[in-house]
């Protein structure tokens, strides 16, 4: 399911896709290790929402509540479980698979798991003092 609407910024088609995430929790810097790792291709783009970039091409609220990872792709924004899902279909492989069946089951289904993981992401995964800083073979792959 995307947001209703653009991005406030127009970006034409062709544009990368950008993976949107909590710069200072633990879970969500795994999360972008293992996309990293597993795409092969360097498709995906990453930025935290505390950053610039997402200053510029988010809404408001996705930059003040922090609990949801946001994909950017061809001009659309999705959230939560949709992201994760459609971030994980560019690893190709069993990913790709495991990204398609899961897509099936309906958003809130899902969205019910990752709202339970993202409430308690913090104790069980940690908090970083500041947001990441990408290493320099990183670096061509994150946005300010």
């Amino acid at each position: 399911m995307s947001y209703a609407g653009k991005p406030p910024t127009y970006y034409p088609p062709g544009d990368p896709p950008i993976v949107f995430f909590d710069g200072v929790c633990g879970l969500c810097n795994r999360s972008v290790d293992f996309l990293m790792r597993h795409d092969r291709t360097g498709q995906l783009h990453f930025s935290t929402l505390q950053g610039t970039t997402a200053g510029r091409m988010l809404p408001v609220f996705y930059t003040e509540d922090l609990d949801s990872v946001v994909l950017y792709q061809e001009g659309e924004l999705y959230h939560r479980s949709d992201a994760i899902l459609r971030a994980m279909k560019y690893l190709g492989g069993g990913c790709r698979i495991f990204a398609m069946c899961m897509l099936l089951i309906p958003s809130p289904l899902r969205d019910l798991g990752y709202r339970l993981i993202a409430r308690y992401r913090y104790p069980w995964f940690g908090m970083r003092d500041v947001c990441r800083i990408p290493t320099e073979e990183e670096r061509r792959r994150f946005l300010p």
